[in-house]
């Protein structure tokens, strides 16, 4: 299934129809999109190896997630065409029927997120904006050394880790079955387009 897409079509030189077999792409992913992507994917990163040992990065990589998920709210809402958030809801209602045929290798075809990948950004950002949130209520006078605050931040932060393991495992296990390069397409921001489609 292919949603919404209307591919972009490279033919050759002098205007003549691209040939059926030619690689046809279409743009997904627009660069403020792919920037905030990457730069979230190396702050999480940061964030998980300077607690109590770096403190003042590790509260700068915490302010810098805060911004980029304010970022991504409004880039829902105004950004291009397959960053916006308007297909969040039917996409999660599918999930569970699309997670149970992926057992069959049935993956469907979607431009932007499949309903498994709707799935994990809306897991990742909500504990994201746990343990950002919390990890920024832990150095204020009010919330300083309350326990709840800790543990929610402690296991916030450890729920984004084992969600950014399997959402690289997901993209992996998609790539192979779709036979597609879908990190590179995060690179680019292009996706491939199937010439009978």
């Amino acid at each position: 299934m292919i949603d919404e897409a209307v591919p972009e079509t490279r033919g050759a030189s002098d205007g003549t129809p691209a040939d059926r077999t030619a690689s046809r792409t279409v743009a997904v992913w627009d660069l403020p999109l792919r920037l905030w992507h990457w730069a979230l994917a190396v702050s999480i990163l940061a964030a998980w190896f300077t607690p109590s040992v770096y403190d003042t990065l590790h509260r700068i990589v915490g302010y810098t997630v805060l911004g980029l998920l304010a970022f991504r709210l409004v880039w829902g809402f105004w950004g291009s065409r397959y960053s916006r958030f308007r297909m969040v809801g039917v996409r999660l209602r599918v999930a569970p029927h699309y997670l149970w045929n992926l057992r069959r290798g049935m993956t469907g075809r979607y431009i932007g997120l499949n309903p498994a990948g709707t799935l994990m950004l809306v897991a990742l950002l909500l504990a994201i904006a746990i343990s950002a949130i919390t990890g920024a209520m832990s150095v204020t006078v009010t919330f300083f050394g309350l326990w709840w605050v800790e543990d929610t931040h402690a296991i916030a932060s450890d729920a984004v880790i084992v969600l950014a393991v399997v959402h690289v495992l997901g993209v992996v296990l998609m790539g192979l079955l779709q036979r597609e390069n879908l990190i590179r397409a995060m690179f680019t921001g292009r996706k491939r387009i199937r010439h009978h489609q």
